[in-house]
């Protein structure tokens, strides 16, 4: 029990530099688990999201633009598609199901998309889940000017089954651009953690019919949302429409696109990274400058110590330890920097897209960059180690005259 309550007392006498170079620790130590586990299940949550569709289908344009109108709901539409066109894929023997949406207004900033209600009764938005409503809703007709609800979207907006709301123009909300239509919350859709959370779904041609809208395009919709039959159908169609074709775009496979996404924005996770190893490479020299300088004044209570029958090894492990013990606070006080961080930027990704990151998910990184952080501390304390390995006894016990 020697050697812990060595490394407890001297610990507890250097308590402010203790915790001071403990905190920086444990900023590193959470920064680096914070951007590693938001790339890793960003990533993962973006590509497998793809609300039950293979493929986007719409004017010709990016397909990276298209997959994030059409399904995350993010960027603006590349345009509009004839009704023909629509009903063109529809038919198509290659395609199980095909959803048209018509996007372009808002209500207080979440999107108003059209759409048919065949989105909520016959696709799955992932394996075996469809869309269920909360208690006492029931679906819009084709014909009536009715909403159904993300949860998401239905909480910050304060909505229920019965309330009613008027659409704004655009997809920015100016409150100047209010159209006429009454719509009515027939629905608010059970949790999904998917976009389709944000979104105030209405019926098509609610959208296309809505006053301020061009008459001339009653019947055109934004893209189509496209199941196929198998993956040969979609390389079939990305032939017909992406290269013998140059009116329209066909977004497959939708993962892969979304995946571009991240190798264009990799260099950010990068420079954050660099910042959490640089944090990192600080704090462990904060540890070797805090135990070397204060070797000066500890080396007469090492120096008795040896005197008392202490070896050489045992004060060596001794500074050792108490820089390893240094780093193991900072990495437990770590964890409480990651939850914090992450919780924060998930709400901000689940607010800004509907993608849901979960806290509790494990993975090896959250065991490595602990112990990593400990090791590099253990390692800042050899020098400091060796100072102490080296104290003369004789001279420095010896009084001054």
């Amino acid at each position: 029990m020697t050697l812990p309550l060595i490394v407890y007392r001297s610990l507890r006498q250097h308590a402010l530099s203790t915790w001071v170079t403990a905190a920086g620790i444990a900023l590193a130590c959470g920064l680096l688990m914070c951007v590693w586990m938001v790339k890793t299940q960003s990533h993962a949550a973006f590509t497998q999201a793809n609300s039950g569709f293979d493929a986007v289908l719409g004017a010709r344009g990016a397909k990276l633009q298209l997959v994030l109108n059409a399904i995350f709901h993010l960027e603006a539409s590349p345009g509009n598609m004839s009704a023909a066109d629509a009903e063109a894929i529809r038919r198509h023997p290659m395609v199980k199901t095909a959803i048209p949406i018509a996007v372009g207004d808002n209500l207080r900033g979440f999107r108003i998309v059209g759409t048919v209600p065949e989105l909520f009764t016959q696709v799955e938005y992932s394996p075996g889940r469809k869309f269920i409503l909360e208690k006492g809703g029931v679906l819009f007709s084709a014909d009536q000017r009715q909403a159904v609800v993300g949860s998401f979207a239905a909480r910050r907006l304060g909505l229920a089954v019965g309330s009613t709301f008027r659409p704004y123009h655009g997809l920015s909300f100016d409150p100047k651009a209010e159209h006429a239509e009454v719509f009515t919350v027939t629905g608010v859709l059970a949790p999904t953690n998917t976009p389709a959370d944000r979104v105030v779904w209405i019926p098509i041609r609610g959208v296309q019919t809505m006053s301020g809208h061009d008459p001339k395009s009653a019947t055109d919709v934004s893209a189509v949302l496209v199941q196929l039959r198998s993956p040969a159908g979609g390389f079939m169609l990305d032939m017909m429409y992406n290269k013998q074709g140059n009116r329209l775009t066909f977004a497959y496979p939708v993962g892969a696109i979304v995946a571009e996404l991240f190798g264009k924005i990799a260099w950010f996770d990068q420079v954050l990274a660099l910042v959490a190893y640089l944090v990192a490479l600080v704090a462990a020299g904060s540890v070797l400058a805090s135990i070397y300088n204060s070797m000066s004044a500890r080396q007469r209570d090492l120096a008795i110590l040896r005197a008392l029958g202490a070896r050489r090894r045992t004060v060596f492990g001794a500074v050792l330890a108490e820089a390893a013990g240094i780093g193991l606070l900072g990495a437990v006080l770590g964890f409480a920097v990651y939850a914090a961080l992450f919780a924060g930027v998930a709400q901000l990704i689940r607010a800004q897209t509907g993608v849901v990151l979960n806290l509790a998910e494990w993975h090896p990184v959250l065991a490595i960059c602990p112990l990593g952080m400990v090791a590099g501390c253990a390692l800042g304390g050899v020098i400091p180690a060796l100072k102490a390995y080296r104290t003369p006894v004789a001279e420095t016990i010896a009084p001054v005259s």
